[in-house]
Formats: C-alpha cells, structure tokens, sequence
C-alpha cells in the first residue's frame, strides 16, 4: 500500500469510534498536511519555488506581481530543505543573476533571498560561492545607492561569510582596493567579521 494512503487509514482508525470521547480525552491527532497534499495532489513547495522563479524572470509579468513572487520564493527558502533543493531544482543560477538585474527591487529581494538561503546553512554557503554570488553582493554593497538594496547585500554577505572561512576569504578578496584588509580573517570570529561588514557598510 501506498505510504500516505496507509498513514491515512491509521489516522482514520486512530480517530474513528461510535462511543463519544470522555471530558478529558486528549484531542484527535491532526493529520499531516505534506500527507493530504501527496494523496490529493497540489503543487509541492519545489513546485511552488519554480513557479515563483518562472514569474520572476518572465517578460510577461509586471514588477508588482514579480516582487510578490519574489517574497513567496523567500518564505518557502527559509526552510533549509527549501533552500537545500536550490541546487537539483537548478535555481542557484537564476537567483545569482538577478543580482546584477537593471532593476534595483528585484537586485534587493535576490540579495535577501541569497542570505535566507545561506543563514546557518553550510551546503547552501558552498553553493553561493560557487556560483559566484560574493562578488555581486560585494559590488552592491559597495556601490548601490539605494540604502534599501545596500542592507539586503550587507545581510547576504554578513551571513555567506559567517562560520564558513572560504566564503571570508572571497569576500576579502572582492573587497574594493580602498577597503582591502591585511592579513587573516576568521570567520568564525564573529566581530571580525561584523568588521569586513562595517567596513562596506561605512565604505571607508
């Protein structure tokens, strides 16, 4: 039998009875949503993630409904599972270019959906160097006017580098000749690298 067509009929079992529950019996367990959405169908949140990326980067869609994409796409990646499946769903490679998009709304949710996907989560950190995202939230850290877009690349940033040294080490490196630090920094010294972030912040 079908796994989620078995843990229905034991929820079934579990809360079906003819004798009407005493006063103080615990409630009915509720039965798991993921169960329901498998057995009945609906689109998973991998499905919802390439919907919402779709409409991001379609010519057909208006930037209001671009950016309300963009914040379902955020919420569904702050799930490290989520962000985990940006890789086999192929969508690191979309979410890196809009960094460097003409428009700066869709620049600034790129950046924040880059640092909800790396926050506390190394394989999404790995991916984000590699991809090639460091120098992109570097150079808008660095050069966007807009404060809105400069903060989101600043939180991208502050949490890529965090607890993963090879992403402190790029960062360092993408630093603009005037900002360059000298010597080692450890990235996980966290005021060592709330300093790589002042730094950019402050541009000086």
């Amino acid at each position: 039998m079908d796994p989620g067509m078995n843990h229905l009929l034991k929820w079934g079992i579990e809360n079906s009875s003819d004798v009407a529950p005493a006063p103080d019996a615990p409630p009915p367990r509720p039965l798991d949503p993921a169960i329901l959405q498998a057995i009945f169908g609906g689109p998973s949140d991998a499905d919802l993630m390439k919907q919402s990326m779709a409409a991001i980067i379609s010519s057909d869609i208006t930037l209001e409904n671009k950016l309300i994409a963009f914040d379902n796409f955020e919420q569904l990646i702050e799930s490290i599972d989520n962000a985990n499946n940006l890789e086999p769903l192929g969508l690191w490679t979309p979410l890196v270019e809009l960094l460097k998009n003409e428009e700066g709304q869709l620049r600034r949710m790129a950046a924040w959906c880059v640092g909800t996907a790396v926050q506390n989560n190394e394989k999404a950190q790995e991916r984000a160097l590699v991809m090639g995202a460091i120098p992109a939230l570097v150079k808008m850290a660095f050069e966007e006017v807009d404060e809105n877009i400069r903060r989101k690349a600043l939180y991208a940033l502050s949490s890529e580098m965090r607890n993963y040294q090879p992403a402190t080490d790029e960062a360092v490196k993408a630093l603009p000749e005037g900002l360059r630090i000298e010597g080692h920094i450890d990235a996980a010294d966290m005021e060592a690298v709330d300093g790589v972030i002042a730094r950019l912040r402050e541009r000086k």
